[in-house]
């Protein structure tokens, strides 16, 4: 796109202030991904958590010179600073977006598929891809870019040069589709499922299917699955849809495009107006068949040839929707993203590989881009930018074309035709060390073998980490607070067992207030990691206080000792107003002072100009329990009278904490100035469960598979004998990898192909074994001891514990993969 900012003004009803002949050639709303300021605009998009308009300062620093806000200019933070900036002045920041796609959508006639549906829609987008590109300059929502801010994203990257734009539409709530509508005007739309997600937003399915089948109300076709009754009702039934050419597929029901199964799995004959034929489906799920049957509708619509649909059906590949971070060799993070390659999603695993702080060297490892639609040269040079501008140190590049284009790189580089190229010279003169490595390739070049190469070669047993939950948690319970109260989020004990330099650095990416963790030494490890946010140590020894200096952590101080001799050595340091936190005992009876301590307490505080309290904060004893209500409110009222003595004697404010994870749940009212994040950042809720997202799950695999005869036993100590023929599974994990011995003998119960299969006999230091006898699980598949099928809660309940136990049990030597989905 390329607009004049005048323009702009016009299109969106904007009141401009400064330069309207500046040229915008990219938007904006997320400060973090910043790229090419000269040409950037961006909207200052007022959120439930952040505020757009409180980046404006720190953009433009780093060069952006143009924005859409609905502050008047002379409001904002310093911005006499900023002479130069120009401004437009609207009622409603995200609403200007979606009215700048929507006039940027009319301006061609390009042919728009849009999908929505409950499920399937970003599969469904990518598989059209993968069918017609060959044919076609494809547009297409990156990843799943199908809210209301990531619909006009999408939409603003369509220009004159693309032939078919594919733009995916999702919503929440009632009301919700009428701005995606008007942004998108598909031409052809694909209604793919309609599922539970976000039911509790509707008073029926009935509802939510006609909000969803609004973005069609202007559509030349619609192609859907008439088996769905819900969807073809409405469809066939709604006078919207009168002017509406309908397209249907079916099993059951009668249909324009009839589809038979055959008695052999992934087979299907297809019969439609003569063009009979055979056809292969690659993949055995329900979800996955259902979407390579729109694919196929909508090729046939297309009028593409029995022959050519039935091939390139047969080659679909998985889609990826997720990024994976890896352990690498020689302390290296890798980034995985070898199942495809385009510029927009280059800039997505760009913006991953950036957030790995705790490796300050960047390597890039790409092949050739194929059918971007752009020509070599302008494709390159996108490239070089996206990579200068994210400050990557080294490219590798493989493939015909970047090599031809080295030239337009300016970081350290080194070029090979094929992948067996590379291979060969990886570990000889290329070698990485301490950094952090990014692998994205389309699916020809095979990267997956150079990922196998670099990976850190463990057991078979793994950690799988899902990023995105993390974040889906971290918001849920930031929705939580009243405006203003900040949030310190716990990484301690290996942030729970999922990574504490994996997990800070995602915290840092999303502006979180401040970090929590036990000891100076997991501090110093996340500064090490290149986190810069400010650290509490919760549990700081004296012998701890030269790392907490060095490395600018700020203890937790609770008791007299610990206090005066951090005031000694700041004093030999000259180091004056060093944070520190307050612990008060409010009844839990672990550290802090108690009230009877505190009129001392303030007398040294306000004599000495060492330190400065940060923050003063208790820990309650029982928030996640109803029995004990009581006694939390006597905590918080012994906190609130304890805490304003000392505000009164020191003489000066800080802020105030007590409520936990549970707290922030179930006592809004005792919030005070901050609040602490722990448990619940990991998907555990002392309220409802369904407004959280499973963080971890722990997964091995069968290593082998005997049939073991009545009478024999198994395992250590003979303590299992089967009583009739058995069948059973060995698995690579055992107590030295956190499974505890007392889940043996059944005990414990791990899922394998959706069936529950217990344990039998002892749990041994590296393996255990579990009952297969009921199912056809064999060598290879794999099991999962917690996580889908298997909640750690259960297994908690179990060991007779709790899921903090489970977590923090996990030994280091199980790898961690971390995903973003």
């Amino acid at each position: 796109m390329e607009y004049r900012l005048a323009d702009i003004a016009r299109l969106i009803h904007g009141e401009l202030t400064g330069d309207g002949n500046c040229t915008v050639r990219h938007v904006l709303t997320d400060s973090r991904s910043l790229l090419y300021p000269a040409n950037t605009l961006f909207f200052a998009i007022p959120g439930e958590r952040n505020d757009g308009h409180d980046y404006i300062e720190e953009l433009y620093r780093q060069g952006v010179r143009s924005f859409v806000v609905s502050r008047p200019p002379a409001t904002l933070p310093a911005v006499s600073a900023f002479a130069p900036a120009n401004y437009l002045l609207v009622p409603n920041v995200l609403h200007s977006l979606q009215l700048l796609a929507a006039c940027h959508r009319r301006r061609f006639l390009t042919p728009v598929i849009g999908i929505t549906g409950s499920n399937g829609k970003t599969v469904v987008k990518e598989w059209i891809y993968q069918t017609v590109h060959q044919e076609k300059n494809i547009v297409r929502s990156p990843k799943s870019y199908n809210s209301q801010t990531g619909v006009p994203l999408s939409v603003l990257l369509l220009d004159e040069k693309h032939d078919l734009a594919i733009f995916e539409a999702g919503i929440s709530y009632p009301g919700e589709m009428k701005r995606l509508q008007a942004m998108i005007l598909p031409d052809i739309g694909i209604f793919t499922h309609l599922g539970e997600a976000h039911q509790e937003n509707f008073a029926s399915m009935k509802e939510k299917a006609s909000e969803k089948l609004k973005l069609f109300h202007r559509c030349r076709t619609v192609i859907y699955c008439r088996d769905h009754a819900e969807v073809a009702g409405i469809l066939e039934k709604d006078a919207e849809f009168r002017a509406v050419s309908l397209f249907s597929w079916a099993i059951h029901a009668p249909s324009d495009v009839r589809i038979i199964p055959s008695d052999s799995n992934g087979q299907y004959r297809v019969e439609y107006a003569g063009k009979n034929f055979d056809l292969t489906i690659p993949f055995s799920d329900h979800a996955s068949i259902e979407n390579a049957l729109h694919v196929t509708t909508l090729l046939l619509f297309m009028d593409y040839p029995p022959e050519v649909i039935a091939g390139r059906i047969a080659r679909l590949t998985p889609v990826a929707m997720r990024l994976d971070l890896k352990k690498g060799v020689r302390n290296c993070t890798l980034v995985n993203d070898t199942y495809n390659s385009d510029t927009g999603s280059l800039s997505i695993a760009l913006d991953l590989l950036a957030r790995q702080h705790q490796h300050p060297v960047k390597t890039v490892i790409l092949s050739d881009i194929l059918q971007s639609g752009k020509s070599q040269d302008d494709l390159y040079r996108e490239i070089a930018d996206l990579l200068a501008g994210k400050k990557i140190d080294r490219l590798i590049g493989v493939g015909a074309e970047i090599s031809a284009h080295a030239a337009c790189f300016s970081c350290e580089k080194r070029f090979f035709t094929t992948t067996e190229e590379l291979l060969n010279h990886l570990g000889n003169d290329i070698r990485f060390d301490k950094e952090a490595i990014l692998v994205k390739g389309s699916r020809k070049f095979e990267f997956e073998r150079i990922i196998r190469f670099l990976e850190d070669q463990v057991n078979k047993t793994v950690m799988e980490i899902n990023l995105s939950a993390v974040i889906h948690n971290y918001n849920y319970f930031k929705s939580l607070l009243r405006p203003g109260v900040k949030m310190a989020v716990m990484v301690k004990a290996f942030a729970y067992g999922n990574g504490s330099a994996e997990i800070a650095g995602l915290l840092q990416h999303h502006r979180a207030d401040c970090l929590a963790v036990a000891f100076a030494d997991e501090g110093k490890e996340l500064r090490e990691n290149g986190i810069t946010l400010p650290i509490m140590v919760m549990n700081p020894e004296e012998s701890a206080i030269e790392t907490l200096i060095r490395y600018r952590l700020e203890p937790e101080i609770y008791h007299f000792r610990l206090l005066e001799q951090f005031i000694q050595t700041l004093s030999e340091h000259v180091i004056y107003d060093y944070p520190v936190h307050i612990k008060l005992d409010t009844g839990m009876h672990r550290l802090g002072f108690l009230a009877h301590e505190l009129t001392g307490l303030a007398d040294i505080l306000r004599r000495q100009p060492y330190i400065l309290v940060k923050s003063v904060f208790s820990h309650l004893a029982g928030s996640d329990d109803p029995s004990l209500d009581y006694f939390v409110r006597q905590q918080v009222d012994a906190f609130r009278t304890m805490s304003k003595q000392l505000e009164d004697e020191t003489g000066y404010s800080f802020l105030r904490h007590i409520l936990n994870s549970a707290g922030i749940e179930r006592f809004p009212e005792a919030q005070f100035d901050m609040v602490r994040l722990g448990i619940g950042l990991h998907g555990f809720s002392a309220v409802d469960n369904s407004k959280v997202q499973p963080v971890a799950s722990l997964n091995s695999v069968i290593i082998q598979v005997k049939d073991i005869p009545a009478g024999e036993s198994v395992g250590y100590n003979r303590k299992f004998i089967a009583r009739t023929p058995t069948r059973i599974g060995i698995v690579p994990v055992g107590y030295a990898d956190g499974l505890h011995r007392m889940l043996g003998n059944g005990t414990g119960c791990f899922a394998v192909k959706g069936k529950r299969t217990p344990t039998i006999g002892n749990i041994s230091m590296d393996m255990c074994a579990i009952d297969l006898t009921d199912t056809d699980a064999g060598e290879g598949d794999t099991v999962t001891i917690f996580g889908k099928d298997a909640p750690l809660s259960e297994l908690a309940c179990r060991m007779q514990t709790i899921p903090y136990e489970v977590l923090t049990r996990i030994a280091p030597r199980v790898k961690r993969i971390y995903f973003q989905e």
